[in-house]
């Protein structure tokens, strides 16, 4: 039987990172403020159409 303090290297460690891999946050807030302009254009367009 295996004991838990024998494992050196965990098997649920993540890949290590590197520095220039950084999420991009600004494609995300682009498509974010065009989701919500999207949504904003299509209920001015329906309160003028069912007015």
């Amino acid at each position: 039987m295996r004991e838990f303090s024998d494992d050196n290297d965990p098997a649920g460690d993540p890949a290590p990172t590197r520095q220039g891999d950084s999420p991009r946050f600004g494609r995300l807030l682009v498509v974010l403020a065009l989701a919500i302009l999207l949504i904003v254009a299509i209920t001015l367009l329906s309160e003028t159409y069912l007015a």
